[in-house]
């Protein structure tokens, strides 16, 4: 596949509007073929024939010429969006810095001092180390021409400053290699965490910053996402929620990561079937999102009515959770990806529970692209969830050709990946619901009932929350009862 073509992919709609507005302001010749050849990478990644189709004869050295130059446009136009979207107090506090070195180069010293001071208010109000280290240096290396400057207590601040860059250095050291170790095999997920935190030197106490506590919940949380194991994590997710509610986070600092904390935190519960703690913890972060004029409302809101949803589904409100959804606008907040993808599957779920098969499937329908592109967008776990609920949902419609077409692909693409991590569980269930499509065995009969109890039994506390929709269906078929009850019932009492 084309670099090119795989860096414009990840440009939304509107970004591609842009940066071929960009192109045009910057193209001095009438004759630039850059944004046709954007234009033609945007639907294919196929380049064999491309500089004839473009220059009407074979053209490999000015066909090469023009990649380079687009995606060198790519690269810079991507770049600067980034830039952009950077946090606005990191930019106003780097900006500071910045002028103040000016300012020091004409001799405005008194000028540069006061810039250094309003960017060391911002810089140590929101934990922004590295942009401190700047600070602290500049101070140090101007402090000869302010006598008022006290050089001691400036470098006390600056060795200070260098602990918590040594300690974020560790946190991102500590995340990196528990990432190499689940990549690598599947051990318990407590120890390696624990290995690490000794490795790095990692304490999780009252003493550590609420950004290094936040770090840590954000880095347990990706490790059981990745594991399924939340129950494994989930020791360590308490400890380090009791450390965050001792330190101090005033209105106006760190409301962001605390938001963020929250979400993690009514997830977790979630994920265990604490469901009263979920709710506890996603009503802090509703009341969390409304403070300073809702600044990060639109930001954290679609996480959160994913997280709601879900409760709501469990804890047998499936119909207010169906509301929800219907009401929920997409379009707005289509930059959020993955959550509205979180909250669409949601939605099918809630709707399949609710035995609304057409309805669910007119829904599903809305996930247009391939696997591979929502594997890249959200990950292995969510695509295998979205193939299994289509299954089921084409079993209850009777789409024989559909049902058997989706088996045949759902194994040939994904036996081998569940195989290595240790998820043959799924293998299992799809077996069960094949019988059962295609009647090869009396799904009454005690043998077969004993094959479903025994593949639900074996990881009963363990079970992901949201797989219990998949094999409480099964139990419904078997037991004839009603799916919404079954799934409420079985999710309780597991």
């Amino acid at each position: 596949m084309s670099i090119i073509h795989s860096i414009i992919t990840t440009l939304s709609k509107e970004e591609k509007t842009a940066f071929v507005y960009n192109l045009k302001l910057r193209n001095k010749r009438s004759d630039t073929k850059n944004i046709e050849l954007f234009k033609l990478l945007s639907t294919s990644s196929q380049l064999n024939g491309l500089d004839i189709l473009l220059y009407d004869k074979p053209s490999k050295g000015a066909y090469h010429a023009l990649c380079k130059r687009l995606h060198d446009s790519l690269i810079d136009f991507i770049a600067t969006k980034s830039f952009d979207k950077e946090s606005s107090e990191e930019m106003s506090a780097l900006k500071l810095v910045m002028a103040s070195r000016i300012f020091f180069k004409q001799d405005q010293t008194y000028i540069a001092f006061k810039t250094l001071a309003k960017a060391e208010l911002i810089a140590v109000k929101y934990s922004l180390f590295s942009i401190l280290n700047e600070i602290y240096h500049t101070q140090i290396l101007h402090a000869h021409l302010n006598s008022a400057l006290n050089l001691e207590q400036t470098i006390g601040k600056w060795q200070a400053n260098k602990l918590d860059i040594h300690q974020e250095d560790n946190l991102n050291l500590f995340y990196a290699s528990i990432q190499a170790e689940l990549n690598e095999s599947n051990p318990k997920v407590a120890d390696i965490i624990n290995r690490n935190l000794q490795l790095f030197n990692i304490s999780i106490s009252e003493n550590l910053s609420y950004q290094s506590l936040f770090k840590i919940l954000q880095i347990s949380n990706q490790v059981a996402h990745i594991t399924r194991d939340y129950y494994a994590i989930f020791p360590f997710i308490e400890d380090a929620c009791r450390k965050i509610e001792t330190s101090e986070r005033s209105s106006n600092k760190h409301l962001f990561d605390h938001l963020q904390i929250l979400y993690y935190l009514a997830n977790t519960y979630f994920r265990v079937k604490n469901l009263k703690e979920a709710e506890k913890y996603l009503q802090a972060m509703l009341m969390n999102m409304h403070l300073e004029n809702k600044k990060y409302y639109t930001i954290f809101y679609p996480q959160y009515a994913v997280i709601e949803n879900l409760v709501l589904i469990y804890s047998g409100k499936n119909e207010e959770a169906i509301k929800n959804s219907q009401i929920f606008n997409f379009e707005k907040y289509k930059n959020k990806q993955v959550s509205t993808l979180d909250l669409k599957l949601t939605f099918v779920v809630s709707l399949f529970l609710n035995e609304n098969f057409k309805e669910a499937l007119k829904v599903y329908q809305d996930f247009y692209h391939n696997d591979q592109w929502y594997i890249n967008k959200i990950g292995y776990i969510w695509v295998i969830q979205k193939n299994l609920i289509e299954i089921l949902l084409l079993i209850e419609l009777d789409y024989f050709e559909l049902v058997e077409s989706r088996l045949n692909g759902f194994r040939k693409k994904y036996t081998e990946h569940l195989k290595e991590h240790n998820e043959t569980i799924v293998l299992e269930f799809l077996k069960l619901i094949t019988i059962y499509y295609y009647k090869t065995e009396n799904i009454y009969s005690e043998a077969f009932i004993k094959k479903v109890d025994v593949l639900l039994l074996n990881k009963r506390k363990e079970i992901d929350i949201f797989t219990i929709s998949f094999y409480s269906w099964l139990k419904a078929k078997i037991e004839k009862t009603e799916l919404y009850k079954t799934n409420f019932n079985f999710g309780i009492n597991l």
